[in-house]
């Protein structure tokens, strides 16, 4: 299939930006003179309160005498700590991700036949609709994956004979079955994109039954099909930890967002899927590794704190790395000094790192979660506490499991979608309204002009500047 390439001409496209762009210019003053809280934050970078949830809590400060104090980062899921979920699951050398995935949907730790047969359903519902791999997936390969699980999830409404209802039975039923088939996409969805782009060979196995998530995906990612029982578990953990993590976020409000205005199940699911793709949200993994190669490109000795110290100065300073000027895997919304998902990953990854022969990258990967907030603050004049947050170490993770860096961010998608489901459910029993955040219209009031009266004022111009370059940040 030949690539797809849009019919405008570069000099159409600045024609047409040129224009754009004359006429999209805010004065950033307005932001404040009008009490615009962007990107719906407060001036203090906590999140406006936008709703109620007892899915899960993400707690990273607490305040007093109205000062916002920093505080170890500490995350619920529906009243109980993660880091006691995973502990135990360790203690009892059992998957996690579906008792988190039973949690967070239905309200309470389910009990051991609930855990049992909620598998087993889980298991029936992972076989895709007849001939969807083929006529959705196979026919039209995507250079990224996340585009195509999107793509999927919303041709699943084509096949589902009660797409619309809205009752809480059905869109119980719907969430179960995207949780159990979103897997199973991304690993066809992949392969399809090996023999595309990379003109290597396809290798398809069929899902078994008795498997986990984890181990699901591991099998359907090897070409042997062979992993061990401790890759599974470590790929379980990551899928717990990243599984929900609050209303507010990014991907989880945009699930919210569209379920308040009555849409399918498929829509609002895909919603959060193009939402988590961003490199500002669920892409920040890939972005993540990218940033470490950068580093270990640009540096000459990677155990020299100061060598690593000086190109994490020019990262900041937009001189190296993706010029975006951010360290991507440190820094959170909320969490100040710790992200305890973050935590709970370094932890685990250190253990296998040194056991796989990734010791070294790890050390780095180390250095990089401390030197980050010295450099900043050396840079920027900012003591404002700085923490690694979960991307930092789940791509090194994810590297030791040998699992392609095309599948981190969808693997992210496996997990979330658990939280969406729950989100999603939680909205339509509790909402109520449709989300509708207002917005403050500063256009300047002008008359019509005919069209034979209007002045053309385009100018071609010859030292153009991308649009990217101008647009207020």
């Amino acid at each position: 299939m030949d690539s797809y390439l849009t019919p405008i001409t570069k000099e159409n496209v600045e024609f047409l930006v040129e224009e754009l762009v004359k006429n999209n210019q805010i004065n950033s003053g307005d932001f404040v003179k009008f009490g615009v809280k962007r990107g719906l934050r407060n001036a203090d970078g906590t999140g406006v309160m936008a709703g109620l949830t007892k899915i899960s809590s993400v707690n990273g400060y607490y305040i007093d005498d109205g000062e916002r104090v920093p505080m170890e980062g500490k995350l619920y899921f529906r009243g109980v700590n993660i880091k006691e979920i995973v502990e135990n699951c360790k203690a009892e050398n059992r998957f996690g991700f579906e008792e988190v995935a039973w949690l967070l949907i239905f309200g309470s730790l389910p009990t051991t036949s609930q855990l049992q047969k909620f598998n087993e359903i889980l298991a029936e519902c992972r076989n895709l609709p007849e001939d969807f791999i083929e006529d959705m997936i196979m026919k039209a390969p995507s250079p990224n994956i996340m585009n195509k699980i999107t793509r999927s999830v919303l041709a699943l409404y084509s096949y589902d004979r009660n797409p619309d209802d809205p009752s809480i039975e059905n869109i119980v039923r719907q969430s179960i079955q995207i949780i159990a088939q979103i897997p199973v996409i991304m690993s066809y969805a992949y392969q399809v994109k090996r023999r595309h782009y990379y003109k290597k060979s396809m290798y398809i196995h069929p899902t078994k039954p008795n498997q986990s998530t984890a181990e699901s995906v591991l099998r359907s990612m090897r070409s042997d099909k062979n992993f061990t029982d401790e890759e599974a578990k470590l790929l379980d953990l990551c899928l717990m930890v990243h599984a929900e993590h609050g209303g507010g976020n990014n991907s989880t409000f945009a699930t919210r967002v569209l379920t308040s205005s009555g849409t399918d199940t498929y829509a609002a699911i895909a919603a959060g899927i193009g939402a988590l793709k961003g490199p500002k949200h669920g892409g920040a993994n890939i972005k993540t590794t990218e940033m470490i190669k950068y580093i270990q490109e640009g540096v000459s000795d990677t155990t020299n704190e100061g060598q690593v110290a000086d190109f994490l100065a020019k990262i900041i300073k937009k001189e190296a790395g993706d010029r975006s000027g951010l360290v991507y895997g440190m820094g959170h919304a909320v969490y100040t000094l710790s992200d305890p998902r973050a935590v709970i990953l370094k932890e685990e990854a250190r253990k296998f790192a040194y056991k796989a022969g990734f010791e070294e990258k790890f050390e780095l990967i180390n250095m990089i979660e401390r030197l980050t907030p010295e450099v900043f603050a050396t840079i920027k004049g900012s003591n404002k506490p700085i923490c690694a947050n979960v991307d930092l170490y789940s791509g090194l993770i994810y590297e030791m499991l040998r699992i392609p860096e095309d599948i981190y961010t969808p693997l992210f998608t496996t997990a979330r979608i658990a939280g969406w489901s729950a989100h999603r459910l939680e909205e339509l029993m509790t909402g109520g309204k449709i989300i509708r955040p207002a917005y403050k219209s500063v256009s300047t009031r002008r008359n019509y002009i005919k069209l034979e009266d209007r002045i053309d004022e385009f100018v071609p111009d010859t030292n153009y500047i991308p649009f990217e370059e101008r647009i207020i940040k």
